[in-house]
């Protein structure tokens, strides 16, 4: 939005020209949603606090846990807000990528939020059904990969590229439309770090110069999904300033199902799908180990970890939880430097 005003100025003064350049803008989304963040915390964590929307804490879980209930959450509704107006006001609107991300994250974001609203407001444990909730998921999911497919100006769009490896990739055509819906769909510093790294992404592979340098393959038009990235990043970093231990707000599935699908539709747009799965090893790991306790405890009434998701595992055995939050940080930050390795070795 600020991109026309600020190219209108620039026929008065030159100096304005400055917000035409891709990184400048990812600089200003990042810091507005970090600003934003700030200042609507506060306000939304009393709000929470007000209307009783507090954590529930499993019985079955760690005693470190319990201090935890009552703390608000449906906090991700802090970052999703921070997240479209630093997008809205700092990206090339005339792009479509931009409007395909926003529409994923704030659809899947309604679905959190409702089923947020039913768990902690309405005191109805199951939520939104299993059925409905992937119902509407792969609504969601479906509409923007097929606005991704018709979109298409180019073989390249619609491959799977497959990392370390020079020009080899697997073009999938309309089963593209699959691999989108599948990655549609924790921690909010995973997160950051792996929306920002998909945010490089976008910018090189949107970049003529960049992509020919690397040896990858080049997409116009996904250098502008770099300011919704660094618009993230922005927004989740201030989340953390009142998520971290001791939390004032969680994020609650407003925020995780959104920023999950986010990522996953960017990873897309920008052909690093398999990147994703290793840079996101995290959440990889995560819901992995839940699909295996739950598989081994029907087949064999056993369960394979103390508690899932893994992390409760940890703490279980006597990790304190800011040890695991950290050493899972630590894990992201080099399955991230993993991802990048991808842009040289080939």
């Amino acid at each position: 939005m600020l991109l026309y005003l600020t190219n209108y100025l620039a026929q008065f003064e030159s100096g304005f020209n400055v917000f035409n350049y891709l990184t400048m803008r990812a600089i200003l989304g990042a810091l507005t949603a970090l600003v934003l963040s700030f200042v609507i915390g506060p306000r939304m964590i009393a709000k929470l606090s007000v209307n009783q929307v507090g954590q529930p804490v499993r019985e079955e879980g760690p005693v470190t846990h319990l201090p935890k209930a009552g703390t608000p959450t449906m906090g991700g509704a802090l970052i999703l807000t921070a997240i479209a107006v630093s997008t809205v006001l700092w990206a090339d609107l005339e792009n479509h990528f931009v409007w395909v991300v926003l529409f994923v994250m704030l659809s899947f974001g309604v679905i959190g939020y409702v089923d947020d609203y039913k768990k902690l407001v309405l005191q109805n444990p199951a939520g939104i059904s299993a059925k409905q909730k992937l119902f509407w998921q792969s609504a969601a999911a479906i509409t923007a990969a097929i606005a991704l497919y018709v979109a298409a100006t180019d073989e390249v769009s619609t491959s799977l590229l497959i990392p370390y490896f020079k020009d080899l990739s697997i073009p999938l055509g309309i089963f593209q439309v699959v691999v989108t819906y599948l990655l549609d769909g924790l921690a909010i510093m995973p997160t950051v770090l792996v929306g920002g790294a998909l945010g490089v992404f976008a910018y090189v592979t949107g970049n003529v110069n960049f992509s020919g340098y690397l040896g990858i393959p080049y997409v116009a038009g996904t250098g502008e999904v770099l300011v919704f990235c660094a618009a993230l990043a922005g927004a989740g970093l201030g989340f953390l300033w009142f998520n971290t231990y001791p939390a004032q707000v969680f994020m609650g599935d407003i925020g995780a199902l959104a920023l999950g699908a986010a990522l996953g539709v960017v990873a897309v747009i920008v052909r690093q799908e398999i990147v994703l799965a290793i840079m996101g090893g995290v959440f990889v790991m995560e819901t992995l180990s839940v699909i295996i306790q739950v598989a081994s405890f029907k087949l064999t009434g056993r369960r394979v970890f103390r508690m899932a998701p893994i992390h409760h595992h940890f703490e279980l055995k006597g990790w304190a939880e800011p040890k695991v939050i950290v050493r899972f940080w630590i894990i992201t930050v080099i399955l991230v430097l993993i991802g990048f390795a991808s842009l040289k070795i080939r």
